[in-house]
């Protein structure tokens, strides 16, 4: 038995009514979704990455070790006890009677400002630290914001898919009062029923699309919430207003978190190579003691005081090596943070060659390509619908508008993707 062409359109479309009304199931009846916005979704990420966490340990642990550089030497004590009689000699044992008793106490003093230049490298090593978190985290928000754009995206051309199903239903419902009114071929009708199978598929595909995004964010952000209670919001759409390519370079210089942290390594070169140079120096250390036994000289004597200082002789070992290692090592930096700096040049410049592509290519979109497509698919439809075009090329102008919206859309896409990538070149949310 031959299915009409009205029975395969209803069942397709009721196909389609089933999974929009699932989805719709999922989302709205015993869900309660929440749209996250930019800004929090990049807040419940640095407060739970755990990637970040530990970065910022790793700074913690650095301002402990500031307390350790600056610490003074600790003084020495000693107790001394000598002369204590072990065995009789000629019959006479006084065991106590010659033991001389004798305490110290000794202190290094360093010179040459050490402790200060210890402290001052701890202190160094922290802002390294920090901009090192800083640079971390800019890597890690690009992928978020990345994703993040992935899912505007993809609920972009959800709706896209959804309009363009529910066009082209009202489409069919038009040509169906054709066909029963024996003003179309039963042929062109059921090719209109199976152009519908396009649309169904890009909805179906958009929406397993839209969750694959989630998930996708929702891992980066170490979550666990269900995908029906998620979403996100935030606008998608683009800016034809670029500042100059000078303007994101100064920003870049100023802000860039590893530049920075190279800047950072240069100075810290040069406190260690100071430090170097002042622990080639003497540190004396000075000694008191205070003993209890009669004294050689003085027989009535039997608490006695010394002092002394101890100067450490440095004829061989002024620490040369050290002195030269941290003088290349400055050098070394200097040379790291010379091609850090043109990796800031490049990486803005390729992100505004990138966004200016995207702009270029999105102007005509917006002012000529999507009203020519709209216009040129109503306009075919009407003659259709009135003898006037063929169904080929009904289909082939149906078929340009949904490539050109697509196109759009992903064209948007694009760019968002591109102002993640010059904000992760300039180190901070320049476009907003």
């Amino acid at each position: 038995m031959r299915t009409s062409p009205s029975n395969v359109g209803g069942a397709i479309e009721r196909r389609v009514w089933l999974v929009t009304l699932a989805a719709g199931f999922l989302a709205t009846a015993g869900w309660a979704q929440t749209a996250f916005t930019w800004q929090q979704i990049k807040n419940k990420f640095e407060a739970a990455n755990p990637t970040l966490q530990a970065a910022q340990l790793n700074i913690d642990e650095d301002h402990a070790a500031e307390i350790t550089a600056y610490l003074r030497p600790n003084p020495d004590f000693t107790l001394l006890t000598d002369g204590t009689q072990l065995a009789p000699y000629q019959g006479v044992w006084r065991p106590l009677a010659g033991t001389d008793i004798s305490t110290s106490l000794s202190y290094l003093h360093e010179r040459q400002h050490k402790r200060e230049l210890r402290l001052d490298s701890a202190r160094k090593t922290t802002q390294i630290a920090a901009s090192t978190y800083l640079d971390q985290e800019r890597g890690l928000l690009f992928n978020l914001r990345s994703a993040f754009v992935q899912i505007l995206q993809a609920k972009a051309v959800l709706q896209n898919a959804r309009e363009n199903l529910d066009y082209w239903d009202r489409e069919l419902a038009v040509n169906r009062d054709r066909y029963r009114a024996g003003d179309l071929a039963q042929g062109d009708l059921e090719r209109l029923e199976l152009q519908r199978a396009q649309f169904e598929s890009d909805f179906v595909n958009a929406t397993v699309n839209l969750r694959t995004a989630k998930i996708q964010l929702l891992m980066l952000m170490n979550e666990r919430t269900p995908l029906e209670q998620f979403d996100v919001t935030g606008p998608y759409d683009f800016a034809d207003r670029l500042a100059p390519l000078e303007d994101f370079r100064n920003m870049a210089m100023e802000t860039r978190p590893d530049l920075k942290a190279a800047v950072q390594s240069v100075e810290l070169a040069k406190t260690a190579h100071s430090l170097a140079v002042a622990n080639g120096s003497t540190d004396p250390t000075w000694s008191a003691w205070w003993t209890h036994n009669p004294s050689f000289n003085n027989p009535y004597d039997y608490d006695t005081l010394g002092v002394s200082v101890t100067i450490p002789l440095r004829i061989f070992d002024r620490n040369q090596g050290e002195k030269a290692r941290t003088q290349v090592d400055i050098g070394r930096n200097e040379r790291l943070r010379d091609a850090t700096e043109a990796q800031v040049f490049s990486d803005v410049d390729s992100a505004y060659v990138t966004l200016a592509g995207a702009v270029d290519l999105l102007r005509p979109y917006r002012d000529t390509y999507l009203k020519l497509a709209a216009s040129s698919r109503d306009r075919f439809a009407f003659s259709y619908q009135n003898g006037g075009a063929s169904l080929l090329d009904y289909l082939d102008a149906e078929k340009a508008y949904r490539d050109t919206r697509l196109n759009y859309l992903t064209l948007i896409g694009s760019y968002l993707t591109a102002v993640a990538q010059m904000d992760m070149a300039v180190g901070r949310e320049v476009i907003p």
